[in-house]
Order: structure tokens, then sequence, then C-alpha cells
């Protein structure tokens, strides 16, 4: 399955996790960001590793 949508759902803490994990997909400005128009399909591993280690869990992404 590949992940079709990403996402960032209130709470963020800004902690910078999700950027320096895939930097191509997540910008931090008051909070995390999907950057628009990143080529998610690129970066699916980095995207769930992402969504696993983060502390507060609002990344979220869609598979189809």
């Amino acid at each position: 399955m590949a992940i079709t949508k990403v996402w960032v759902e209130e709470g963020c803490t800004s902690c910078g996790l999700c950027e320096g994990t895939a930097p191509e997909v997540f910008e931090i400005d008051d909070v995390s960001e999907v950057i628009e128009g990143a080529d998610v399909s690129q970066y699916e591993d980095e995207i769930k590793d992402a969504a696993e280690d983060c502390p507060v869990e609002v990344i979220k992404f869609e598979e189809s």
C-alpha cells in the first residue's frame, strides 16, 4: 500500500523530530506542517518513522 496523504493534527509541540527525519516532507514554522507539493510516495519509510516516533502522535497518513 502506498501513502497518498500526510497531515499533522492539532497538538504539535514543534519538537523538530519529523523535520529531522523527513525534511523533504515536513517543515517547522510555528508548528509542523507538510510541505505543499511534497512527493510523499518517495519518502514512505521516513513518513512512517516520523509518525511512529512523534512524541505527541499527531502525524497521520493515509494509504491506498
